[in-house]
């Protein structure tokens, strides 16, 4: 398995967390992140798009499908942007820039292990 493909199944794995705990237990992991408890069902429906998408990650990880790769460190970096804008806009606490910088982080390393990879290719 490539460097890059490693990078996008730990994100899986961390997706997969994430997700489980948004399904099972939504107000335990909103509670560590100082975020209002719900009752509502929108936390849940948030939690079952995570795990799809922690599926698709998994998947192409194991297909080794480097367009997808790609496409995901825009993505990803793009959720820091997204939760700042929230945070500066009031609609969440400041702890909600945490889980963005977990995104970048792993789209840098996916970014990364891209650069290495098509370095070798051309070597």
């Amino acid at each position: 398995m490539s460097k890059s493909a490693t990078s996008v199944k730990v994100f899986a794995a961390y997706l997969l967390l994430l997700g489980l705990a948004l399904v099972l237990s939504p107000n335990a992991l909103l509670r560590v992140f100082r975020i209002a408890p719900t009752g509502e069902v929108w936390i849940r429906v948030v939690g079952m798009l995570v795990l799809v998408l922690a599926f698709y990650y998994w998947n192409a990880a194991r297909a080794g499908l480097t367009s997808f790769f790609r496409w995901t460190v825009a993505a990803r970096t793009s959720v820091l942007l997204f939760f700042i804008a929230f945070v500066v806009a009031g609609y969440a606490p400041p702890t909600l820039i945490l889980f963005g910088i977990v995104d970048v982080a792993g789209a840098v390393w996916t970014a990364l292990a891209l650069r290495g990879e098509a370095g070798h290719r051309t070597a």
